[in-house]
């Protein structure tokens, strides 16, 4: 296995685990922004205000994402599978 193949697979890791992530780190984001935008507009101090909102779009965004991140990390996890042997040699 040369350095070249080690850079190459952690590369594509980090790009598949970004990809898998996105969408509920995008959607918790917006969302506790809107939320704090609010809260901040309204004077409103409750710090428990942003969990349950959060929950319902992670949830939401899971099921909406989850089949396709579901494929991605399938196809990934198939794919090192095969070249495994070609590293090996």
């Amino acid at each position: 296995m040369t350095d070249t193949a080690v850079i190459e697979i952690a590369l594509q890791t980090m790009l598949v685990a970004l990809k898998l992530s996105a969408p509920i780190l995008v959607t918790s984001l917006v969302i506790g922004f809107t939320i704090s935008l609010f809260q901040s507009m309204t004077q409103i101090q409750e710090f428990t205000l942003a969990f349950v909102p959060k929950l319902v779009g992670v949830g939401v965004a899971l099921l909406l994402c989850g089949n396709w991140m579901l494929h991605t990390l399938i196809t990934f996890t198939t794919q090192l599978f095969e070249r495994l042997p070609g590293l090996l040699a």
